[in-house]
């Protein structure tokens, strides 16, 4: 099977380098025969893959330690469920899932388009081929999962301890679906822009794929935030690391796209935006990838440096020059068939929306990018660290959260004086009086105070939306309230679902506030010793050490320390924290000594117990922080909230009557935009989204 695999991979490269050639000439001269042969190829490319990753797989369940991939990443003892993880845990293996993944979305995209976008087609086929030429060629030459050792070693050297979590099974994966499924909107655009065919016919056909991008990764990046809460010992979630915001900026520019498609679909505005925003949002995805293999900038989450990073560095650059010619010799294509009317309007608060979220995506990237920069320039790398980004992005992130409010409640095309008065009131008061009500109970913190004021804004209007669907389908259907929400959702999947999301969003805001009430103790502490601390609530704590103990599991020596953590209005609880040292079969020491965190977990924070070593002359006393986390759990559940707004909005509407389905919903549609919003009465479905 192993053999079979690595021919398979080099009959995949073979199948799409075909693919791509003939395509691309079936296009070119409008020879439907060519551009069918060219799919089969990619059908063709897809099975020898899924036959390579396979074969791989195999490789590294029974221990395989001839192949130098799974020697590198595996050991005898190590729990089946990291073997097979370990597929993506390194640099050679996760080159050929990102190629199953490309594959796969390839052949889908091709069986779902047999029948429509035809003229597009041969070239969405050939651009796809040809990034599976890219992914396929370099994992062949520079990376092979398949390469021999020139002899076998009794055992493997194992995988990273900090890669041996539950998280590692879920989170780069997500993270993978979500950048490659940037490459079908990719392909796409540059169908569209090869053929001049720009009307919105390219854009239905990619909506919903940069809606799967998005949502692979929201959960990618929310796993990989628990991942390093629990796993890296550091009492955070976010560190701004060079590869947390490398999956960060696509997710930045596929949301403005995502937005930006619906005044497109509305009004034919922003039509530049949409495809400069596709572009670069699979760009950014391939920084992204870059910058994890190439070592060039150091992090946790990155591989060691390798030849990869010149290849992805070479690939990236041509795919700028190409599709920056493509953009710019199409513009006259690309002039919007409307003009902004207003300032004070829904289209201009969508267009606010972008540049927000663009501009928080530069400042990333500009971040990011700083070390190679000043290393190019002068000879020496300087490192951006937490408070350059803190202090760009939160003021940009607080107008973000505010505009999630406002976007809803202006009307289109041109608001009016009283149609804002009426909207605003509501939620303007909602977001006054949390905030007052805050600074009433004691909270003095200035960013915290504007983010919950907003969040309290953002939240009526998303809560005032839904009141008045909901009112409406009960004017009409008399029914009750919990049916009349369930099927107001349904019938309108796109605006409630978007909806759904921005509630997330707000959770999120409101649980990353809570960090600025975090509070941190570093002691020593001896076998029956006490020590009491204060929480950011007030609450009195004390600590007892139940002593040090050490003991050995499957694949690693353990040296743990447990606390009884004690208050007033709760049962005496244990919390431990653990020193790893990872073995061999034979017991061997191998990577670092890693940290497991100990945590005791509430709706309203967490204790977070971190063992840094032993000391003492009989290595006794424990080297401890405690942390006291605030609201750390509704950021996981602001990430479920907006995962499940996307699959809401990503769920297939159901077709019907115009004039039925808007009846349905509730929507009075024969008024214009401002004579609705003067009557009350919600916008129809189809500006609604993420």
């Amino acid at each position: 099977m192993i053999l079979l695999g690595e021919l398979s991979l080099w009959v995949a490269l073979l199948m799409a380098i075909w693919s791509a050639t003939v395509s691309f000439a079936g296009g070119r001269m409008s020879r439907a025969d060519l551009a069918a042969s060219g799919e089969r190829a990619m059908y063709a490319s897809f099975a020898f893959v899924v036959l390579s990753s396979i074969g791989l797989w195999t490789a590294l369940i029974t221990s395989d330690f001839s192949l130098r991939f799974v020697a590198s990443y595996t050991s005898a003892n190590l729990p089946t469920v990291y073997k097979f993880s370990a597929f993506w845990g390194g640099q050679a293996g996760s080159m050929l899932f990102w190629c199953l993944i490309l594959s796969l979305y390839s052949a889908l995209t091709l069986f779902a388009n047999r029948k429509r976008n035809r003229e597009l087609m041969p070239y969405v086929t050939g651009t796809l081929a040809t990034i599976l030429i890219f992914f396929l060629g370099t994992t062949a030459f520079s990376a092979n999962p398949y390469a021999r050792l020139d002899w076998i070693p009794p055992d493997g050297t194992g995988l990273n301890p900090q890669l041996q979590n539950p998280g590692m099974a879920f989170h780069p994966p997500n993270l993978y679906l979500g950048y490659v499924a940037t490459s079908i909107p990719f392909a796409f655009a540059i169908a569209a822009l090869v053929t001049r065919r720009l009307d919105a016919e390219w854009l239905a056909a990619v909506r919903r794929w940069s809606l799967v991008s998005w949502l692979f990764l929201t959960i990618g990046i929310t796993m990989g935030m628990w991942w390093a809460y629990v796993e890296l010992g550091w009492g955070g979630y976010w560190a701004w690391d060079p590869v947390e915001n490398a999956s960060l900026l696509p997710w930045l520019t596929g949301t403005a796209f995502l937005h930006s498609i619906m005044i497109q679909e509305k009004r034919g505005m922003l039509r530049k935006w949409n495809v400069t925003l596709v572009v670069a949002t699979f760009l950014l995805s391939i920084l992204g990838t870059f910058i994890t293999r190439s070592g060039v900038i150091e992090s946790v989450h990155s591989f060691a440096q390798s030849p990869v990073g010149t290849y992805f560095a070479s690939f990236l650059i041509v795919a700028i020059i190409v599709t920056a010619f493509l953009v710019a010799t199409r513009l006259r294509d690309l002039e919007a068939r409307a003009e902004l009317e207003s300032m004070v309007s829904r289209e201009a608060a969508f267009l606010y929306n972008n540049v927000v979220l663009v501009g928080i995506a530069f400042s990333v990237l500009w971040g990011t990018l700083f070390p190679i920069i000043s290393e190019a320039v002068r000879g020496s790398k300087i490192t951006v660290g937490p408070p350059f980004f803190n202090t760009v992005n939160i003021p940009l992130g607080l107008l973000l959260l505010a505009l999630t409010g406002i976007g809803p409640l202006i009307a289109w095309r041109r608001a009016s004086v009283r149609n804002l008065k009426r909207q605003f009131a509501v939620p303007v008061a909602g977001g006054l009086f949390l905030g007052a009500a805050l600074f009433a109970l004691g909270m003095r913190d200035g960013y915290a105070l504007v983010s919950y004021t907003l969040a309290g804004f953002v939240f009526t209007t998303i809560g005032q939306e839904f009141v008045k669907g909901v009112n409406a389908r009960r004017r009409m259907h008399e029914e009750p309230v919990p049916v009349a929400l369930v099927r107001l959702v349904a019938r309108n999947r796109r605006r409630y679902g978007g909806y759904i999301v921005h509630f997330g969003v707000v959770v999120l805001f409101a649980a990353f506030a809570g960090l600025a009430f975090k509070k941190e103790y570093d002691l020593s502490l001896t076998p029956g010793a006490s020590f009491s601390a204060v929480d950011p609530y007030n609450r009195t704590w004390t600590f007892t050490s139940q002593g040090v103990s050490r003991y050995d599991e499957l694949n690693r020596q353990v040296t743990a320390v447990v606390l009884e953590a004690k208050r007033a209005g709760m049962a005496p609880t244990l919390i431990k924290s653990e020193k790893r040292q990872h073995v061999d079969s034979r017991g061997q020491p191998t990577f670092e000594p890693s940290t497991e965190v100990g945590i005791l977990e509430s709706l309203r924070q967490d204790v977070y117990l971190v063992l840094h070593g032993v000391s003492g002359d009989d290595r006794e006393t424990a080297e401890i922080r405690i942390t006291f986390n605030p609201l750390v759990w509704w950021v996981w559940y602001g990430g479920i909230i907006m995962a499940l707004g996307g699959l809401i909005v990503m769920w297939p509407q159901a077709t019907r009557g115009g004039a039925r389905r808007r009846a349905e919903g509730g929507y009075v549609v024969v008024m214009q935009s401002s004579e609705r919003q003067a009557a009350d009465v919600p916008e129809p479905p189809v500006e609604a989204g993420v």
